[in-house]
């Protein structure tokens, strides 16, 4: 989701700064009020797994809104003009990729106790190797979440009054500050219920959205229904051409192995799960979860046709980005105004909830991984080195935010974010040749690896993009993941010390 997108579409809104700032503030205050309730005698064990008493039903609605981004929340109603409901694949291929989670790496976290996932390479492979894991995923980590609140921090700035003279940095300052406030004590057991606030705006959101323009249409719920099983754009399966973005064992295998290293190899995820009671919990939150994420998904893809079958129906110009369709269409003055706030809430879940999510995964992955605050014999030792890395996370936050506003360049920041995920594919590797062979690596030789391994993969990819026109694009992360894996295998045939 681009700076402009955002840009343009806060613009439309039909509502003054001051009430656009009400929202805002009203919306920041739950979450305050969320934090003060769930934070009281927080200590460790709840910043970092809630002191594993979550309750399984909640963390499972609330995944369902941590697993729709922005990009989610705004693109997949756009994607349907021009691939139907063929998404439908990747979501089918989720749902195997839960299966593996469920069943392999959950019980191997639950078994070893872990608080941070990236342990298990300490055990399996070596210092080293667990070393790199938790550092791939604190630089990707560190680099998403800085971009998605650079682009909602600019957003901002541009859309208040000029009057106003707010500086940039200010209001990433206070954007900073007030996730900052509502996750410094509570920590995951906090996100936790923050995550099911913007669930349900989110999926509200969508909801009213699909309620008011079927209203506006004519057609009850049945009627919508079948209006949009009959159009051109309910279509799920494709076969046909192999060569095409939409085949679906492209698209089901890269939903499953998205899925794998996206939620099973994120610490961001993984922790949400590991706060449950029992292990039988985390499996029941995890099946309950990728269920919901099938008629989730579709009630997304089902809005998208709707508006533009609706678009068709007033003769509305389709605007030049499929991702601008949802905005105009919620904001515009179409409907009433009140569904333009319930979208800002919307948006403004989507936008922040990984942040939150990411300063709290970040603050546990460095406390455990890096500075390995379990060798303090001291509660409060480690109490009081966790909430100085929060803080020093945050300033994290801020400082590349800033970098990013100093580039002043869409396509290079747009290029380091792309970069960012290159980095899941060595922990695809590291975990595959760990679970899957009981082999042992050149632990040492691990980093060259892991960097080696997303390089080669970007020249392998602009080799068949260049000589035979090929678009890769999500099979890049299993392209990653094996180059890594074999790297793997063959440097252990190597002297282990100089």
């Amino acid at each position: 989701m681009s700076g402009k997108l955002i840009v343009d579409l806060l613009k439309n809104l039909a509502m003054n700064p001051w009430v656009l700032l009400a929202t805002v503030a009203i919306y920041f205050g739950m979450l305050i009020l969320i934090a003060q309730l769930t934070g009281r005698n927080a200590g460790n064990l709840s910043f970092f797994l809630g002191n594993r008493k979550s309750p399984w039903y909640i963390v499972a609605f609330g995944m369902i809104g941590a697993s729709l981004s922005g990009v989610t929340f705004i693109s997949a109603p756009g994607w349907v003009g021009s691939s139907q409901f063929s998404y439908m694949q990747m979501v089918l291929g989720y749902l195997l990729g839960y299966v593996v989670i469920i069943h392999v790496l959950l019980p191997l976290y639950y078994r070893l106790q872990l608080t941070s996932i990236y342990t298990y390479l300490h055990e399996r492979l070596g210092r080293t190797s667990y070393k790199t894991g938790a550092s791939f995923f604190l630089l990707s980590r560190i680099i998403g979440a800085s971009f998605r609140l650079y682009l909602v921090a600019i957003t901002f700035q541009l859309v208040l009054p000029e009057s106003w003279n707010v500086p940039f940095a200010l209001l990433v300052l206070i954007t900073i500050l007030l996730i900052f406030l509502y996750t410094f004590r509570g920590g995951i057991k906090t996100i936790i219920w923050t995550d099911t606030l913007q669930t349900i705006f989110m999926l509200g959101a969508v909801a009213l959205s699909v309620y008011f323009i079927s209203a506006e249409t004519g057609f009850g719920f049945q009627s919508t229904l079948r209006l949009i099983q009959g159009s051109e754009y309910s279509r799920i399966f494709f076969f046909d051409d192999p060569l095409a973005g939409t085949y679906f064992f492209k698209q089901f295998f890269a939903g499953m192995f998205i899925t794998i290293v996206m939620t099973g190899l994120d610490q961001d995820m993984m922790q949400k799960n590991l706060s449950c009671r029992t292990l039988k919990d985390a499996q029941k939150n995890m099946y309950w979860f990728s269920l919901a994420l099938l008629p989730v998904n579709l009630l997304f893809l089902g809005l998208g046709a709707l508006l533009y079958l609706y678009a068709d129906q007033v003769s509305l110009e389709l605007p030049a980005k499929a991702d601008h369709l949802f905005p105009l269409i919620a904001t515009g003055g179409f409907f009433p105004d009140y569904l333009a706030i319930i979208f800002l809430l919307g948006l403004l879940a989507a936008a922040y909830s990984s942040a939150d999510s990411a300063l709290t995964s970040l603050t546990t992955s460095f406390s455990v991984d890096i500075l390995e605050i379990d060798r303090y014999q001291n509660e409060a030792k480690q109490t009081r080195v966790r909430k100085w890395v929060h803080a020093g996370i945050s300033v994290a936050l801020f400082v590349v935010i800033l970098i990013f506003h100093a580039i002043q360049d869409e396509s290079v920041i747009a290029a380091i974010f792309t970069v960012a995920g290159y980095t899941y594919g060595p922990l695809l590797g590291l975990y595959a040749y760990g679970l899957f062979t009981k082999l042992p690596t050149n632990d040492r030789l691990v980093p060259v690896i892991a960097i080696l391994s997303p390089v080669l993969s970007w020249f392998i990819k602009l080799f068949l993009q260049t000589t035979y026109s090929y678009e890769m694009s999500f099979e890049l992360l299993i392209l990653n993941g094996f180059i890594t894996y074999i790297g793997l295998w063959l440097v252990r045939f190597l002297p282990s010390k100089n």
